[in-house]
């Protein structure tokens, strides 16, 4: 399918010789009018790949009609050594302090699809309203909107320089699938596995002080006074039951998502210590920056 777009005009010192492109300019208009065909949609020796996204994300969506408009990107590739790292795990599996403990080590752009959502109702931005107005009516927020602001994220300049670790996202298989059609794929995949009879130990243990807003645990992290064992609460869904309901919503949506990562997926023993499940990332971590290295030309997304 033939596409085409008015895009501002790029120099570019290695310009690619297969793209086929019509230019014309003006004084008045520093534009230039690509006529391309889906062949040319990514320009593997070229700084930059041109994309038409559209009706690739509505096919990968289910089909739905969206109100997205046709987006055309230009993307400037991550520095080749950059990492480009998907995490998951199931509630209480410890994924949010390995998530510290990565982006510490390694300085990775954090993101995660809660906290942009969060983040772009409180902007007001237009992303942000159209999904406020989807909460507000007590829906989920469609696919393609959250899938916008991931791509957004993970375009922004320190994400393309540093490296990006992408948390709890995708959770679908059409999630996964649009953001590769985006030209989203990971280096590697993190899944943490821990025992279901250990989740549910975690999770019914855990207590919220109302005042401070700290976590405890009643048994690994108990309250330091009697004062502020009083006051704490439960959630009112960290129960036995609640809890296993999550884990089989967790594991179906995880099943999916692995056939799509399946040859860079790890598997990580999470009922050890956070030293322990953190030792094994960094194993699978430092081999991957190893083989970045020696591989010359290889390109991010």
């Amino acid at each position: 399918m033939a596409c085409a777009a008015n895009l501002p005009v790029i120099s570019s010192p290695n310009p690619n010789p297969n793209l086929k492109a019509s230019a014309s300019l003006s004084q008045s208009s520093f534009s230039a009018k690509l006529h391309f065909s889906s062949q040319f949609s990514s320009l593997p020796h070229s700084p930059f790949s041109l994309r038409c996204n559209e009706n690739l994300l509505r096919r990968r969506l289910g089909g739905r009609t969206s109100s997205v408009s046709p987006t055309f990107v230009v993307v400037a590739s991550a520095k080749p050594d950059s990492l480009k790292i998907m995490i998951s795990g199931p509630p209480a599996s410890g994924k949010g302090t390995q998530c510290e403990l990565i982006t510490k080590k390694y300085d990775l752009v954090h993101i995660a699809a809660g906290d942009l959502l969060r983040a772009e109702i409180a902007s007001g931005s237009e992303n942000g309203r159209r999904a406020k107005e989807f909460m507000e009516k007590g829906k989920l927020v469609p696919n393609e909107i959250v899938v916008m602001m991931v791509r957004d994220r993970l375009l922004q300049p320190d994400s393309q320089e540093k490296g990006w670790l992408l948390d709890g996202y995708p959770r679908s298989q059409s999630q996964a699938a649009a953001l590769k059609e985006l030209g989203f794929e990971p280096d590697l995949f993190i899944l943490l596995e821990v025992s279901e009879e250990t989740l549910v130990e975690r999770v019914v243990g855990r207590r919220l002080d109302p005042v401070t807003g700290r976590i405890y645990h009643l048994k690994y992290s108990p309250p330091e006074n009697e004062e502020i064992a009083a006051r704490l609460t439960q959630r009112f869904d960290d129960t036995e039951e609640k809890v296993k309901l999550r884990l089989r919503t967790h594991h179906q949506n995880v099943e999916a998502v692995l056939s799509m990562y399946e040859d860079i997926t790890i598997k990580v023993n999470g009922d050890v210590s956070k030293e322990e499940v953190f030792a094994q990332i960094e194993s699978a971590l430092e081999k991957l920056i190893k083989q970045k290295k020696s591989t010359p030309g290889a390109v991010a997304i």
